[in-house]
Formats: C-alpha cells, structure tokens, sequence
C-alpha cells in the first residue's frame, strides 16, 4: 500500500515553476507534521521544507527560503510544494514524509516516506 504518493515532478527550465503534490493514504496523517526532502545523485538526503499539522508554521532550508512555498489542505489530506526560480543545483529526487513531531526540520523525526518524484532543472 502507498502510504504518500508524489507527483508534479518534471524537467523544467532554469528560472520556471513545478509544484509538488504529497496525497496521504491515511486520515492520520492530518495530524502530522509533513515535509519536504530531496536528494541529488551521490548526495545525502537534504531537508527542504516543512509545515506542522493544522498550516500555522512552516520552516525552510537557507537554499530554498524564497523561492519554495509548501502548504497543506487538510481536507484533501495533501501537501504541496511550490517550487519557483528553480536552479540547476535544486534537480534531485523531492520526497515528501509524515511524521508526528513538533521538531519539523529533523528528518529523523519522519516515519512514513513517499517513494519521491524527479525534479531536473536544465540551464
């Protein structure tokens, strides 16, 4: 069973726009955290972004504080990820994940993972 599916990856110009959608499985994992994490050929897995429960909080990686917008719908149990004035160092594979925490940038703290989605911007 998939727990969290991905989609909206692609290949995109330097400077363009994707967004990224994360649909739970679970009715539960409305009341979890969700966040965005990539990873690069030959790179660890990198936090992106992420945002607490009920939308009120979200946090940003320094790389993509500006330029990425993640945001939930509760009742569609869906996370999203805008990506904007993408870059070629953002191409990587973007996975999202759930997890019950208040400390919502430590991947650590992620219990259920998407299988992710490719994002490659071009220059």
């Amino acid at each position: 069973q998939v727990l969290l599916a991905e989609s909206g990856g692609g290949l995109v110009q330097a400077g363009g726009s994707l967004r990224l959608s994360c649909a739970g499985s679970r009715r539960a994992f409305n009341t979890y955290a969700k966040g965005w994490f990539r990873q690069a050929p030959g790179k660890e897995r990198e936090f992106v972004a992420a945002i607490n429960r009920d939308g009120s909080n979200t946090v940003y990686a320094d790389s993509v504080k500006g330029r990425f917008t993640i945001s939930r719908d509760n009742a569609k149990n869906t996370v999203y990820l805008r990506l904007s004035s993408l870059k070629p160092e953002d191409s990587a594979v973007h996975y999202c994940a759930a997890g019950q925490t208040s400390t919502i940038a430590t991947m650590s703290e992620y219990n259920f993972w998407g299988q992710g989605t490719q994002v490659t911007v071009s220059s």
